[in-house]
């Protein structure tokens, strides 16, 4: 008898299953998200004493610091930076097409492959400070834990190939650190360029109106994160 035959033939047997197994894999997965996002946060704040207590000492006009923004979300401004942590409050399944679903550790139980999600945003910090609305964030990293407390970081250049041994990688709050401190390099990495001429060679009156007052012409970095297009991501 079929799979399919076997729905027809006990739905309400298939339902329990479906919840027992599925539904209670996915509230597990859930509270770890939630453990771990907790960690997370005191290690952002934790980095971000350590830091700014040195720069501090160097040079008083740059800054490190973390702010709680609620259950789900927390931000780390580093200098003219700030990098946004948010959580997900949804769990996912890993794209079928992941190299991951080639591992034995997700065939070995495929509700491995299962994840809470936080995701790591970088803005330019004068965006918030002048509420210029119209500036670009952009998707720095994506931090993946699963019901067994394992991880990988899906990310550009080294973000993508130094957290990605889902199989080895425990997660706790140093590796949490290591994650934090990778991250904040890869942001300061990249540096603010001017748009293309042609690009801001024309601004309406409205526009130039309003410049003054809140700055209304686009700015962010050019990083440019497309997850499945770009050649350099390490899956």
């Amino acid at each position: 008898m079929s799979k399919t035959d076997k729905h027809k033939d006990d739905p309400r047997g298939t339902i329990l299953r479906m919840l027992e197994g599925k539904s209670a894999m996915k509230q597990d997965v859930y509270q770890r998200i939630i453990a771990v996002y907790a960690d997370l946060k005191t290690a952002l704040a934790e980095v971000a004493e350590d830091l700014d207590t040195a720069i501090q000492l160097k040079d008083k006009r740059v800054s490190v610091k973390y702010t709680d923004k609620g259950e789900t979300a927390g931000e780390l401004k580093v200098a003219g930076d700030v990098i946004i942590f948010h959580m997900h409050t949804n769990v996912f399944r890993l794209d079928q097409g992941h190299s991951l679903w080639r591992t034995s550790y997700l065939q070995e139980d495929e509700l491995r492959g299962y994840f809470g999600v936080i995701n790591m945003y970088n803005f330019l910090s004068d965006s918030f400070k002048y509420n210029r609305e119209r500036d670009l964030g952009y998707l720095v990293a994506r931090l993946f834990i699963n019901k067994d407390g394992r991880f990988f970081v899906q990310g550009k250049r080294q973000l993508g190939f130094l957290y990605n041994d889902l199989a080895t990688n425990n997660i706790d709050k140093e590796r949490l650190k290591q994650v934090v401190l990778s991250v904040i390099l890869y942001t300061l990495d990249f540096d603010l360029l001017t748009p293309p001429y042609d690009q801001v060679n024309q601004v309406t009156v409205s526009e130039m109106n309003e410049l003054n007052a809140n700055v209304q012409l686009s700015t962010g970095k050019r990083l440019g994160f497309r997850f499945q297009a770009d050649s350099d991501e390490v899956r």
